[in-house]
């Protein structure tokens, strides 16, 4: 494998983390624009994509390949529940 193939797995292997944060705080502040309005979107992205990331490179080590399911499930939950926090953090228990 050349190091050009390999950069290129690498990334294949973060893209669908980084989107579906990117992707979730775009329609989470579309959604909830009064509620999320004092919160900027690149803070909602990179938490929610740092999320989903870490899930994907959880479920590859627990499944032992990417792709898996239960790993895209795991990015989902991953990424609402930092957009969760981030966004609505302060608000939760009061």
């Amino acid at each position: 494998m050349t190091s050009a193939q390999a950069l290129l797995h690498a990334l294949n292997l973060l893209l669908p983390g980084l989107m579906l944060g990117g992707l979730a705080a775009a329609i989470s502040k579309l959604l909830w624009r009064r509620a999320l309005r004092g919160v900027p979107l690149l803070r909602l992205a990179g938490w929610a994509a740092a999320a989903a990331t870490l899930a994907s490179l959880a479920g590859l080590v627990l499944a032992g390949r990417d792709g898996a399911m239960l790993t895209y499930l795991a990015m989902i939950l991953a990424s609402a529940g930092a957009l969760a926090v981030v966004g609505f953090g302060r608000r939760i228990g009061a």
